[in-house]
């Protein structure tokens, strides 16, 4: 008997290939194949090189499936949706769009090594601070500015926007912080005031630089990415709605102000409530988005029969409006869905992780990917005033690209504690191992 639970076990642990990405690459190939002009203009080997690297991606590790089986398949298809939206808008962009993705799913491979240890960067707190900071100066001093905001470096015909890296410093910098001292806010009474404060006044203060920072450059889209992330990962470590809630206050509070001092936050928030104020100026680019998604309809015009073009920047600020449009609702909310998923496995890697510090990431990557899509998509759909935040894995921008795999792949690595878990409350025979991750109640 024993033998034969050895036995049972053992096949279980055995590594097996990954099928799931296998069958969302091969559709997605066949895809591409079927609506792109792979003549030259589009080259078709750029494409099998995208689908051999979401493979040798997920089987980068030892025993690939005891991670997360459903992360890569799904972010492959947001990439492969990402190029044949942008390549409809700009099939020059959709080219590079590819080259980007291939870049960092270099990186992601190549480094696997290094990102297996990450644990060791729980002891990394305020030097993710200082690099943060670092970055920003060196934007203020050399970056380009493009529509009034200086968050660009260029370096020949590519641009890079380190705003993409300082939002995973800003993760992992909460992350260890929180791992250490977010027990201790959790036990304080609400009355402990001047203790709380002690223990909450350097992350206040880091962000609140950063949110500064982010707001006098113009990119209030990322300073409320920045602030939801920060929120979402203080609930997550003390459970401690007060302080969640004064936070917020606080600084919205601080957007106020800046408001206040700068005409042009005023000037896009009215023409987010009346773009046709200004039809042929500052509210023609959301006009057209919203003509654009009326045209689709529920099941859109079809792939190549609408007309998402007449959407200035489409490929970056607006592709979920070309995707409305040419797949109607039905198209875009399958899409939102896809995100939700993401959402949803990161949430479950959280409570499942194998120990706090992943706990906390898990729960920063997830609200990071959550609040960007719910920022540009309610965006499109006139939900909240338009930012230049990137839909990840469809937007047009490399630096996003290449900063979404990094963030995606550390998630995937976190769910080897959910699928320990889940072995082990599956067999019987293997004694069960406490969870190391969110803080459970009850």
């Amino acid at each position: 008997m024993a033998s034969e639970s050895g036995a049972l076990i053992d096949a279980r642990r055995a590594p097996r290939f990954p099928y799931p990405v296998l069958v969302v690459v091969v559709i997605a190939l066949v895809a591409c194949g079927l609506l792109l002009p792979l003549d030259g203009a589009f080259p078709w080997w750029l494409l099998a090189l995208l689908g051999v690297g979401f493979i040798a991606w997920n089987v980068s590790v030892r025993e690939p499936m005891s991670y997360d089986s459903a992360l890569i398949p799904v972010v492959a298809a947001l990439c492969f949706i990402g190029i044949l939206t942008v390549s409809r808008l700009d099939l020059a962009l959709g080219v590079r769009q590819g080259a980007f993705m291939l870049v960092g799913l270099a990186i992601v491979i190549a480094g696997q090594r290094f990102f297996l240890q990450y644990r060791r960067l729980e002891k990394v707190t305020y030097s993710w601070v200082l690099l943060s900071l670092l970055l920003f100066v060196l934007l203020a001093l050399f970056g380009t500015e493009v529509n009034g905001a200086r968050l660009w470096f260029r370096f020949g015909s590519f641009t890079v926007q380190p705003v993409e890296a300082i939002k995973l410093f800003m993760v992992f910098f909460m992350a260890a912080y929180l791992s250490r001292y977010g027990a201790a806010l959790a036990v304080l009474p609400a009355r402990a005031v001047g203790k709380t404060l002690r223990l909450l006044w350097p992350l206040l203060l880091v962000w609140g630089m950063a949110i500064a920072s982010l707001g006098l450059q113009r990119d209030f889209g990322m300073a409320g990415l920045f602030l939801g992330i920060f929120l979402a990962m203080l609930y997550a470590a003390s459970k401690r709605l007060d302080l969640v809630i004064v936070s917020a206050l606080i600084f919205v509070f601080g957007a106020w102000l800046l408001a206040q001092s700068f005409p042009y936050v005023g000037a896009r928030i009215s023409v987010w409530l009346d773009p046709w104020s200004d039809p042929l100026g500052r509210g023609y680019q959301a006009e057209q988005s919203y003509f654009s998604m009326a045209a689709g309809g529920l099941f859109g015009t079809g792939y190549h029969l609408g007309h998402p073009g007449f959407i200035p920047e489409a490929a970056t600020d607006y592709p979920f409006a070309a995707i409305a449009e040419e797949f109607g609702l039905v198209g875009g909310l399958a899409v939102v869905a896809l995100y939700g998923a993401l959402v949803i496995r990161g949430l479950r890697i959280a409570f499942f992780a194998a120990d706090t510090f992943s706990s906390l990431l898990a729960v920063g990557f997830a609200a990071t990917l959550g609040i960007q899509v719910a920022i540009i998509v309610g965006g499109v759909v006139g939900l909240f005033p338009l930012t230049g935040i990137t839909l990840p894995f469809i937007s047009y921008g490399g630096s996003s690209i290449v900063a979404n795999l990094i963030m995606l792949n550390l998630l995937w690595l976190f769910s080897r504690g959910e699928q320990a878990q889940n072995s082990a409350d599956a067999n019987p025979l293997s004694p069960p191992e406490p969870i190391g991750g969110l803080p459970q109640t009850g």
